[in-house]
């Protein structure tokens, strides 16, 4: 196991956050972290992205996994790794973009869902192949994905809730992003953290059963 990737072997679960404000993103952290999901990506669709992943390092340090997602620019990638984000993610390979993110020395995970996409991905040198979106093809596309790519680091985003997560894991999946069903958009605009901690709560006991 890559000492690089520990962590999100670690963590298991990564939260993908998109919310209408900073205060609002830092608030639907702390009630996923507090319903026991430690990885948390804020994506830059998130106004002001890098202040609250400044903030939730701050507040937490190790005892969270902090990272960037729908880095799109070269600019968005240095201002995640300049405001302390451990990864950073990419809904898609794009070479001269992934470059610049592997540049930050972060962990970069970047997005493919063919075998051609994902063979570009690994060849550019990513940490982690995200296969997305995975609910086009479920789990048993991921363990077809495993006959040709039987070693590489693959982190399904989409269609991942607490009902299949252990389908995910048990086909090999490294880590897995879960969006609307944890980060859940209505539930985050209505500021219902009773909601995002109990979903979050839910992730985080379907991850220690499929750990099981």
């Amino acid at each position: 196991m890559s000492d690089r990737l520990s962590r999100a072997r670690a963590t298991g679960v990564l939260a993908v956050l998109r919310a209408p404000s900073p205060e609002l993103a830092l608030e639907a952290s702390e009630a996923i972290i507090r319903g026991g999901v430690t990885g948390i990506e804020v994506t830059f669709s998130t106004p002001d992205a890098p202040a609250v992943i400044r903030e939730l390092i701050a507040r937490h340090g190790d005892a969270a996994y902090i990272g960037a997602g729908t880095v799109t620019t070269a600019e968005q990638a240095a201002l995640a790794a300049d405001a302390g984000a451990e990864f950073l993610v990419s809904p898609g390979t794009l070479p001269s973009l992934t470059r610049a993110m592997l540049d930050t020395g972060r962990v970069v995970m970047t997005g493919a869902m063919t075998p051609t996409e994902v063979m570009g991905a690994l060849e550019l040198g990513v940490d982690v192949v995200k296969i997305f979106p995975a609910s086009l093809g479920g789990p048993s596309y991921l363990g077809a994905l495993r006959g040709p790519f039987p070693d590489a680091p693959l982190m399904p985003t989409g269609g991942v809730s607490p009902d299949n997560l252990a389908e995910w894991f048990r086909v090999g999946a490294v880590a897995v992003g879960a969006g609307g069903d944890l980060a859940n958009g209505a539930s985050l605009a209505a500021s219902d953290w009773a909601d995002i901690e109990q979903r979050s709560a839910r992730f985080a006991a379907a991850l220690a059963a499929a750990r099981r």
